[in-house]
């Protein structure tokens, strides 16, 4: 089975199955088509997270790139990060994981796991719906962009006569032959070859810090998952630099609290909500790149310090001092095979597109990663050369507490994504529903101080209930705006998979 939010490419990642590969194949299969397939959300200068049970255990992956050498707080103008041009693009680390991912686990050769990549790349597909919004939505974007240095991302994504309507064909010979570099090469050409000198030049011609040596220095790290336990399962995360522990403390709190049995009682969503706040009061303040700073995951989620985050809500809604959660622009996909290996895994461009930047003649569209650094001298998370940022994709994993694999989950959406984990997961184990069921449920989401955004589907009965207890209620039309994800479960006694999509996308499951 394989669940995403682009048909063709959980298509790809069935085609891979049924050739042979195992979950792990159709997983990198997957993941390198939605660079061509959903490149709104994703690309090949993104960074990715992974988490894959195989052999009986969690192996996690973090494929995400570090801060140019030369991008210290000395290259910012006027003290400021922007948010999209060259400053806040670091290292993508999507090629190298895919490597990575395949390399220790895959069976099929890497160029044929890449190939429905190439193919899609080369020949063209036509748009889904929501597909197309979204691009439109990035086009409109991107034309409020006048520096020369964003021309090639018009070249490549709104080519001359292109409206990006649902049912139009887009192809990119450019990301075919790069797709192609990175399968002949196991992604070496990416790091140390033809493509990093590509990358290099441009830089250098247009303005921009990252250097061939810079990615030449790139590794992926297997890292161990840092979990919680909820009602007798393990929830896991990728430890920081990712946001995930913010969804672990979440469930932490909420652990200890007594939540009514309606989903939707307007009393046990505030203490959703108040329990998610002080989770990214923490998240905010300590999490950052381990291998510079000191970050204290075990204390973090720790019973102790969990009660004594426990005793601080109330009735009515805190103002917690924190970073306004927002924007989006990422994948997620889960799979799993017949031997019971099953994978979830996450890759961004962030904020859409993007930095904005596209490498010319290859389809590389960067990443703009940086953005998410401190300029506080004093934060943990503050940026300095060869250092990850905060990094907002999260692939989650679900357990029993015996041990006993249940299955991979994840929901995009920036910072939407550890709430959006905190509400599949109540809604899996504390309200029995199915992973359809937990995934279409309407969502809320905080976006800081005292604002929480609710879809309309919530009602105006809870809304104004939660507003009754303080919180500033705010109807979202766009359902994007609350993630989108997906979820495959196995039942251990039987093997039979039970996978959900995302209703707010174009997403499918697709099994045999």
């Amino acid at each position: 089975m394989v669940a995403t939010s682009q048909p063709l490419a959980a298509q790809v990642g069935l085609h891979v199955l049924r050739s042979g590969g195992n979950a792990v194949d159709a997983a990198v299969a997957t993941a390198a088509a939605l660079t061509v397939l959903e490149p709104t959300s994703n690309g090949i200068g993104g960074d990715l997270f992974a988490v894959v049970w195989a052999d009986g255990a969690l192996h996690g992956l973090n494929a995400s790139g570090c801060a140019p050498a030369l991008l210290g707080p000395e290259a910012l103008e006027d003290g400021v990060m922007p948010s999209h041009g060259w400053l806040p693009v670091t290292v993508p680390g999507a090629p190298r994981g895919w490597a990575d991912l395949h390399g220790r686990f895959g069976r099929l050769p890497f160029t044929e796991v890449l190939a429905p990549a190439i193919h899609y790349a080369r020949h063209g597909y036509p748009l889904s719906p929501v597909l197309a919004e979204n691009w439109q939505r990035g086009i409109r974007a991107h034309r409020t962009r006048t520096d020369a240095v964003f021309d090639e991302w018009t070249r490549t994504f709104a080519p001359q006569g292109f409206t990006a309507q649902p049912g139009e064909l887009w192809r990119s010979e450019a990301h075919a032959r790069t797709l192609e570099r990175i399968a002949e090469t196991n992604a070496e050409a990416f790091y140390d070859g033809d493509l990093a000198r590509a990358i290099d030049a441009h830089a250098q011609a247009t303005g921009g810090l990252l250097r061939a040596s810079d990615l030449g220095a790139h590794q992926s790290d297997w890292v161990t998952p840092i979990r919680v336990r909820y009602r007798d399962h393990d929830v896991w995360e990728i430890p920081p630099n990712g946001q995930g522990i913010a969804a672990l403390i979440a469930l932490g709190i909420l652990e200890g609290m007594d939540l009514p049995d309606g989903r939707e009682d307007p009393a046990g969503l505030h203490l959703q909500i108040e329990a998610m706040k002080l989770a990214f009061i923490d998240a905010h303040r300590y999490v950052a790149d381990p291998r510079h700073v000191h970050v204290p995951v075990e204390a973090l989620l720790s019973e102790p310090y969990l009660a004594a985050r426990r005793t601080l809500i109330g009735p009515e809604a805190l103002t917690p001092e924190a970073g306004d959660p927002n924007g989006h622009g990422t994948v997620y996909l889960a799979a799993a095979d017949g031997d019971g290996t099953m994978v979830s895994l996450i890759q961004s461009n962030y904020m859409g597109s993007g930095s904005g930047v596209v490498v010319p003649g290859t389809g590389i569209g960067l990443h703009n990663r940086g953005h998410n650094f401190s300029l506080d001298p004093a934060h943990p998370n503050v940026l300095a050369p060869g250092k990850r940022p905060y990094h907002t994709i999260i692939p989650g994993f679900l357990t029993r507490a015996d041990g006993v694999p249940v299955g991979p989950f994840g929901v995009m959406g920036g910072f939407m994504q550890p709430q959006g984990h905190l509400q599949v997961i109540l809604n899996t184990l504390r309200y029995g529903l199915n992973p359809q069921q937990a995934l279409d449920t309407p969502r809320w989401q905080w976006t800081g101080g005292k604002r929480v955004e609710v879809e309309h589907a919530l009602g105006a009965g809870v809304a104004r209930a939660l507003q009754a207890r303080g919180h500033d209620l705010h109807v979202e039309l766009n359902p994007g705006a609350f993630g989108r994800g997906q979820i495959i479960w196995r039942d251990p006694e039987t093997g039979v998979l039970a996978g959900g999509t995302e209703t707010r996308a174009d997403g499918l499951v697709a099994a045999y």
